[in-house]
């Protein structure tokens, strides 16, 4: 899982929202689809992070911005 791209992460995490949002899921497939999911959005987290140092560090080196932070 670890090797999905950002938007394909994403794509599976709402994959699995629509599945348990549909109640329709045994308790315990429920249970690793969560688990799923929770794995999903700390890739997504780790993918934005990396992101967001890789355009800081680009706008700092350019001199364009000295403090720049993308969450507003």
């Amino acid at each position: 899982m670890e090797n999905l791209s950002f938007e394909e992460s994403l794509e599976k995490l709402e994959e699995i929202v629509n599945k348990l949002e549909s109640g329709d899921v045994p308790l315990d497939d429920a249970i690793d689809e969560f688990n799923n999911a929770m794995q999903l959005v700390k890739i997504c987290e780790k993918k934005l992070s990396a992101a967001e140092e890789s355009i800081a560090k680009i706008v700092q080196d350019n001199g364009q911005v000295e403090d720049f932070n993308i969450e507003e």
